[in-house]
């Protein structure tokens, strides 16, 4: 009897025990269920905020200090093409006035080399790290290395200016290189759904205002020293020096508030899985109070593990064709794109001498010809061609202007290259006014939305090395394109083959047009909405399959 007790009590002790585990184990369950649920509730209570924010001082400020940076950018970029013109009188009298063609490409592509590293490099560290962490840091290099180019000059041995000039703009453009993807990733994920678009256009809407800046800048620095340089051509070396050096300033009254500006919402859920600080995040953006969880949760219970991107992940992820497409359709309407734009914007002086517009004269005459040439085109084509997106982009959507923008080009492109000729015996005039409604058709099209596009449809975990992926392409087309600008524009004399050069630029929008088609529209959709698009169309493809 004593034996079948005790095994009696050991069976009951079993059962109790194993009772108890399975109430544990169910207990948990329903408590992680739970959390889950409130984790989701309050990711999805934080986006709909962001969605559906009232445009207000906050997205004016995002977009200011965003801008700034590409004021900036374009200024340094583009400053260079009429800073060649003096250093050329300066430095190169016994060559007609003109740094030798090696040395002049190697100057305008070193800054597109380095820009293109650093977009890559920034775009991947800004999804690694976070938006906050490497926000700042680029606009410091621009400032510094934009400073630095002012006192480049001959060695007694070693160097010689345009070799410290070439070091100093590629270090240039690796800092500019990260404005690229960091921009748009932040000015994107900060937005309301309902004015993204034209926020994130205004931001690179800057890059006009910076051209047209560049401009002004010269010509006021210019008439500044007209008597010096007409009295001897050599003081355009003050000129060339001071113009690139004020290209630092709006950079330099930017730099407190990148540094201080709070990481996206976000990158903090998706990536840092902490979705109660992103919460507190939005309510400290828009002013609201925080409203403590009243689940009666720990804070710990909106905590998610970490899920910082690796090489891996993100090879696996852009190997599957859905992404892959989208990622191909933004880089190489990019790439194609800056082919054009940067082949004819960094070589504009050479284009206007070539028309006549600025072949004549003293050194002065020639110089203050060009920059008034150049002047002319960004006000009447590249600063309104911009701002035209940011008023109908959200309007007319994504997709519709970057395919009107390629086909426009494509047209304008192949009527400058057949009528070439015959436009500039009838009017010079009339060349330009074709050659500005096609810088127009740039800003108000693919120039714009390329930039725009890859900032909204990759999901928020790659969405930065993604944007640097696709400005980068664009970049190599510029290097490429730049490369061959100078080396093909003689080929049978002097010029002669600037013709074709724009019939083959006008293949170049063909090529971009097509590759638009593998892009998704994102007017009026979430960013989240967006991704789940994506997913949801794959999806019906295999269904259908």
């Amino acid at each position: 009897m004593s034996y079948r007790k005790k095994s009696h009590q050991k069976g009951v002790t079993k059962t109790s025990t194993v009772s108890l585990v399975i109430f544990k184990l169910y207990f948990q369950s329903r408590i992680w269920k739970e959390s889950k649920f409130n984790n989701m509730s309050a990711r999805q209570d934080a986006l709909d905020k962001l969605d559906n924010a009232k445009f207000g001082w906050f997205h004016i400020k995002a977009c200011i200090v965003s801008g700034i940076g590409f004021y900036t950018d374009a200024y340094d970029l583009f400053i260079i093409g009429l800073a060649t013109n003096m250093i050329g009188f300066v430095y190169f009298p016994d060559n007609e006035n003109k740094v030798p063609p090696n040395q002049d490409t190697a100057l305008k592509m070193s800054a597109l080399v380095g820009t293109l590293i650093g977009q890559l490099v920034f775009g991947y560290l800004a999804d690694l790290l976070g938006r906050k962490k490497m926000y700042g840091a680029e606009l410091i290099m621009i400032v510094f290395f934009t400073i630095t180019q002012c006192f480049a000059a001959n060695t007694v041995q070693g160097i010689n200016v345009i070799t410290m000039l070439i070091i100093w703009r590629f270090c240039l453009g690796f800092g500019i290189g990260g404005d690229y993807p960091l921009s748009a990733i932040i000015t994107s994920e900060f937005a309301n759904t309902k004015n993204r678009g034209a926020m994130i256009a205004a931001v690179f809407a800057m890059q006009g205002f910076g051209i047209l800046t560049g401009c002004l800048t010269s010509l006021i620095v210019l008439a500044s020293f007209k008597d010096m340089v007409n009295e001897n051509p050599q003081n355009l070396d003050y000129v060339w020096r001071i113009i690139i050096g004020l290209g630092a300033l709006p950079g330099l009254c930017a730099i407190y508030f990148r540094l201080t500006i709070p990481e996206t919402p976000r990158y903090t859920m998706e990536i840092k899985g902490d979705v109660e600080k992103a919460q507190k995040d939005v309510d400290g953006i828009f002013k609201k109070s925080v409203v403590n969880d009243s689940s009666g949760q720990s804070g710990e219970s909106n905590q998610q593990k970490p899920t910082k991107p690796t090489l891996g992940q993100f090879y696996h992820h852009i190997k599957k064709w859905r992404h892959l497409k989208v990622l191909l359709g933004t880089a190489v309407s990019w790439f194609a794109l800056d082919v054009a734009f940067y082949g004819l914007n960094l070589n504009q002086p050479v284009i206007l001498e070539a028309i006549g517009f600025s072949s004549k004269g003293t050194p002065y005459e020639k110089i203050y010809n060009n920059i008034v040439g150049s002047l002319i085109i960004a006000l009447l084509g590249s600063v309104p061609g911009y701002w035209i997106t940011v008023f109908t982009i959200d309007i007319l959507g994504r997709k519709f202007i970057q395919i009107m923008g390629f086909i426009a080009l494509a047209v304008l492109y192949l009527v400058i290259g057949i009528f070439y000729d015959s436009l500039l015996e009838f009017s010079v005039g009339l060349f330009i006014v074709i050659y500005t409604m096609a810088n127009l058709f740039t800003n108000f099209g693919p120039n714009s939305t390329t930039f725009i596009i890859p900032g909204e449809v990759f999901p928020t975990k790659y969405r930065s090395t993604c944007h640097g992926i696709s400005a980068a392409a664009g970049k190599l087309g510029a290097i490429i394109s730049q490369g061959g600008f100078l080396k093909m524009k003689d080929i049978g004399g002097k010029d002669k083959f600037i013709p074709d050069l724009f019939i083959i630029l006008s293949i170049f929008m063909v090529i971009g047009l097509v590759f638009t088609f593998f892009i998704p529209e994102t007017k009026g959709k979430s960013l989240e909405q967006i991704e789940r698009d994506c997913e949801l169309n794959s999806s019906a493809v295999k269904l259908l399959g």
